[in-house]
């Protein structure tokens, strides 16, 4: 337990407690401005744009090429502050181009292509201009949490979520769905601007770092595909769910079931987000790396058990206040509850591990196996049992996922602490 005690309180000496906190509060802002804009666009209108943002949302994660993944990771390696300074020029410079690249293919795109829903192609071309002010809202971030300010990357996350809402508000209400458009791209444009500052280096010393090559350049990439893929691996079971049982209110019932059990998947973001730079500069101290899986899994298994209990003993009133039908699922809201248990124990932390010692690729390829089963399984079980099928394959890619990281980072970290 002292251990245990320790290891939570180096947590909130890094500024744990601030992350967690600006990560509830964000979450609880980015809800209200949700709730703001169906208030002030029609449903029509909205859903349209919803879609387009939809697609938006998986390219995301690719914009800049990653190349703030790589940042990261690279950047805490880097102990030279001259380095690291080399580093983020090189990251801005080279990040907004392959941002801007993606604006023009996606706008080209919207332009040409046909869609059934009017307007989307419009949206397209004007949520593509996203792309660069959230790569520099995402590398201002990072940076932050390399020089271990990690206050200033909380405060960071609560400032945008205010912009957000304010100007959701105000231009929705004046400008309906265009409006909402343009505030969701204003708001990472105006966050970069008020701390520009602390963005800006010396660019007489710009020199490129030496340790920049083309696996710098694919640690990025695969970075972004394996976030690409681990989002479609959520959302694949709604979309099979519509079309295997082509039932709308089955959609429904599945993803209210699987809101909260998912929801809790913020809390290794959390731990991962403070901690990510702490663990990759002390990488090769083995000591240390084993002491922090050792406590990190001892708080997380506490955490779990704490949850499905909760899930187990409270289900029924829990999936009442949501709708009285849904406690018909309570089954389905169990197995989900165990199920995410895989990720908060295990995929979480050793998925994190093995971006830290450069093994991104690992964790596209686990992702990538994941939905190729979750495909097929679901194929399978959603005729059989509906949505309890896809509760049950979930559940068991999420265990599968999560303990074939932590076996995954085993081997390879014996290999890499002895390179």
């Amino acid at each position: 337990m002292k251990g245990l005690k320790n290891y939570i309180l180096d947590f909130m000496n890094r500024s744990g407690g601030f992350i967690f906190f600006s990560t509830i509060i964000s979450r609880l802002l980015s809800f209200l401005a949700s709730w703001i804009a169906l208030q002030l666009i029609p449903n029509k209108e909205l859903g349209t744009v919803l879609f387009s943002w939809n697609i938006i949302t998986f390219l995301i994660p690719l914009t800049g090429l990653g190349l703030h993944q790589s940042y990261i990771r690279y950047g805490a390696l880097t102990t030279s502050k001259k380095e690291k300074s080399s580093l983020l020029n090189y990251v801005i410079k080279k990040g907004s181009w392959a941002s801007l690249a993606i604006t023009f293919i996606l706008s080209c795109f919207g332009f040409f292509f046909n869609f059934n829903l009017e307007k989307t192609g419009t949206y397209l071309i004007y949520f593509s201009f996203i792309f660069l002010p959230l790569f520099l809202f995402e590398v201002l971030k990072i940076k932050y949490r390399l020089y271990h300010q990690n206050k200033k990357h909380a405060f960071l996350e609560i400032i945008y979520n205010c912009i957000l809402v304010t100007l959701i508000t105000i231009l929705s209400a004046y400008f309906s769905e265009t409006g909402y458009i343009i505030a969701l791209i204003i708001a990472p444009t105006l966050s970069v601007l008020l701390f520009i500052r602390d963005v800006k280096t010396n660019k007489k010393e710009y020199k490129k770092p030496a340790f920049i090559n083309l696996e710098f350049w694919k640690y990025g990439f695969f970075g972004s595909l394996s976030n690409v893929a681990t989002m479609l691996l959520f959302a694949i079971d709604i979309l099979l769910i519509g079309n295997i049982l082509n039932n709308a209110e089955q959609v429904t019932t599945y993803r209210y079931l699987s809101l909260l059990p998912f929801s809790m998947l913020f809390l290794p973001r959390v731990f991962m987000t403070t901690d990510f730079v702490a663990f990759t500069e002390k990488i090769y101290d083995r000591s240390f790396i084993k002491n922090y899986i050792k406590n990190y899994l001892s708080l997380f298994f506490i955490i779990c058990c704490l949850f499905v209990a909760t899930s187990y003993l409270f289900s029924n009133q829990i999936l009442s206040f949501f709708d009285s039908s849904f406690t018909n699922y309570s089954n389905s809201y169990l197995i989900l509850s165990i199920g995410v248990c895989g990720i908060l124990i295990f995929r979480g932390l050793f998925g994190n591990l093995l971006s830290s010692i450069g093994a991104v690729r690992i964790n596209f390829y686990i992702t990538l196996i994941a939905l190729v089963i979750n495909y097929f399984a679901n194929s399978k079980l959603i005729p059989l049992y509906g949505i309890k099928g896809a509760a049950i394959t979930s559940a068991i890619l999420m265990w599968f996922t999560g303990i074939l990281s932590m076996l995954l980072f085993i081997f390879k970290y014996r290999n890499y602490t002895n390179a």
